[in-house]
């Protein structure tokens, strides 16, 4: 087994045009391609040369990331969460120019077609991964996922990214358990609604308390439905909350759930939107603490699924912080 962290990005992720004062916008994928770079965490040259922020992050020495080329995700595959009316209807949308949702999710013409190649790139991780290139990896994509249900696109989401990935898993690769941790500031509302009944897959997700923040679930009672109850956990965190707070759920709710679980693989759901910097929330979260927390994850993978993890980027709105929390996280999971 390799021991080199994988890490996916395409240039072509700043095709998903979302409008001139989107939040989600293009300059996101320059801003962590900037940065990486800055931190000599990769050589290649940046595909962004024009692109510039007034920050300057200090070389870290160590091992070079491999550079993982993605590929998009074939329908068949998106399938394995949407349906196939839901995948023609974002491609129809897609194709006319429109909004999807209730209108903060904007779609131009090459949308779909990112889309995919972002679902896309999470899958080569997963490739990666199991086949012995890496140990762990990371999916640095636009458009984010964890919005999308699967009938619904919404937030910012087109198709359910880590979803489609832990079933990709599991059909693919034949992997049995699959945990995913959702530490973006939002509820992963769109990967709770693909497995709410199934046990095979754990889906914990810690952020802003629904009363407070988009998009209004995931409260501590939602446990899951049917034959899947219990292998939901939400952690709703106040408004203010920040590293501190943030460790003790940690070490109190998501560790213990991960021990008494023993997943096979993990992912999680990489939202820097927690940072205190951002500006659609109201947690407080310092790069260290993303720092602190992935680390506690890998160590929790080095328990249970042989250090394996897949990660893929979710929200992060604040390109300065977001660059520079992407960076720490890309460390801790070298570690």
């Amino acid at each position: 087994m390799n021991s080199m962290l994988g890490f996916c990005t395409s240039p072509e992720f700043v095709n998903h045009l979302t409008g001139p004062y989107h939040p989600e916008r293009p300059d996101r994928i320059r801003a962590i391609a900037l940065a990486v770079r800055q931190a000599g965490l990769i050589d290649s040259p940046n595909p962004f040369p024009d692109f510039s922020l007034d920050t300057q992050l200090k070389p870290i020495g160590g091992e070079k990331l491999l550079e993982i080329a993605p590929g998009p995700a074939d329908e068949e595959t998106i399938a394995l969460v949407h349906p196939h009316r839901h995948i023609e209807h974002v491609k129809h949308i897609s194709q006319t120019g429109g909004v999807l949702d209730q209108g903060d999710t904007p779609v131009s013409a090459r949308s779909f077609e990112i889309a995919r190649l972002s679902c896309g790139a999470v899958l080569n991780c997963c490739d990666a991964v199991m086949d012995g290139k890496v140990l762990r990896a990371f999916s640095a994509g636009r458009p984010p996922g964890h919005h999308a249900e699967p009938d619904r696109a919404m937030g910012f989401c087109l198709f359910s990214n880590v979803a489609i990935a832990a079933r990709y898993l599991q059909k693919r690769h034949g992997v049995g358990t699959v945990a995913i941790v959702d530490f973006d500031v939002h509820h992963g509302n769109g990967t709770q609604a693909a497995f709410e009944d199934d046990p095979s897959v754990l889906f914990i997700s810690i952020h802003q308390h629904p009363r407070t923040c988009y998009p209004g679930s995931g409260h501590d009672w939602e446990t899951g439905e049917g034959p899947g109850i219990g292998a939901t956990l939400n952690i709703p965190m106040m408004p203010g909350a920040g590293d501190e707070q943030y460790f003790e759920a940690f070490h109190s709710k998501i560790l213990p759930k991960l021990d008494q679980f023993k997943p096979d693989m993990l992912l999680i759901s990489a939202g820097f939107d927690a940072h205190f910097e951002d500006p659609l929330a109201q947690i407080e979260l310092s790069e260290e603490g993303f720092a602190t927390i992935t680390r506690l994850l890998v160590e929790a993978a080095n328990t249970h699924c042989k250090g394996r993890v897949i990660s893929a980027l979710e929200g992060g709105y604040n390109l300065r912080a977001l660059g520079r929390s992407v960076v720490r996280h890309l460390i801790a999971l070298r570690t």
